[in-house]
């Protein structure tokens, strides 16, 4: 699944050719995706100009005057800015159709989604989708910190990691960066997130903050399906100390990675380093 450096390298890949853009049409190939398609991206959509693309967690906001358009990308989501008459796929499901202007010729933002786990929803002006509503801060702002991890995890006795990977403490640190982040923090990931310190919380913040940036920089993890909107796979995968390396040395220490499920996902960390 699309992590957030993933997500954040698409929107930048995206808003240079589609903001500022009237909408021509919309076209829906078919009426759902991981829940039905509302109405309103079809009938309020199109003639409005799209003047921003956010990024919320994993989601994309298209901003109009309307409404927004809200995406998911899923596990196996795509969106290409693309010529009009570019061949169509067997999972390309939506067309958001860009005008023609004098300077830019007319374009299609194409999504993707071989898998159907993706979204796309509507957010009326001035309101907050309900998806939208319980999250945590942004990691990379002034908001996330160590603090707020320490105040947050007290009395918690699940593993670090998933504290650290729900999406109302924090979102975007999903299975990846959070199983590097506490490595670069040499924090155990099964250790009950009430029994971690104020100072070790500071460092796994920092590490976030900083694995993220990068990980942004680098275009994001490929494992799977993830491609950035031209087309070409992210590269910080090759740069992963814990994650998918079970039994493999460990790049500082030498020992073997160990592997375990927590939460029903798969869990990479040192016994030397992570304590």
């Amino acid at each position: 699944m699309p992590e957030l450096p993933e997500v954040e390298t698409t929107r930048r890949g995206i808003a240079p050719h589609v903001e500022g853009r009237r909408v021509a049409a919309v076209i829906l190939r078919r009426p759902d995706l991981r829940w039905p398609i509302p109405r309103e991206v079809g009938e309020l959509l199109p003639g409005q100009r799209i003047d921003a693309v956010e990024r919320r967690a994993k989601y994309l906001l298209l901003h109009t005057a309307a409404g927004s358009a809200l995406m998911h990308l899923g596990m196996s989501g795509m969106l290409r800015v693309l010529p009009p008459d570019a061949p169509l796929g067997a999972h390309d499901h939506v067309d958001i159709a860009l005008a023609a202007e004098a300077s830019r010729p007319a374009r299609v933002l194409r999504f993707t989604d071989p898998r159907r786990f993706g979204c796309l929803l509507w957010q009326p002006p001035g309101q907050v989708h309900a998806l939208l509503a319980a999250l945590g801060p942004e990691p990379l702002t002034e908001a996330f910190d160590g603090d707020l991890l320490w105040h947050r995890s007290r009395g918690r006795g699940a593993a670090v990691k998933l504290f650290l990977m729900d999406n109302t403490v924090v979102v975007g640190v999903g299975n990846i960066y959070a199983s590097e982040a506490l490595f670069a923090a040499g924090i155990d990931p099964r250790r009950a997130a009430g029994k971690v310190s104020r100072e070790r919380y500071a460092r796994l913040a920092a590490e976030v903050k900083r694995i993220l940036a990068w990980a942004i920089e680098r275009g994001g993890t490929t494992l799977r399906d993830f491609l950035n909107p031209d087309g070409a796979p992210g590269y910080f995968f090759r740069e992963l100390n814990v994650y998918g390396r079970a039994g493999e040395p460990c790049r500082v220490c030498g020992t073997a990675i160990r592997q375990v499920t927590l939460g029903q996902r798969s869990t990479f960390w040192c016994p030397h380093c992570q304590r």
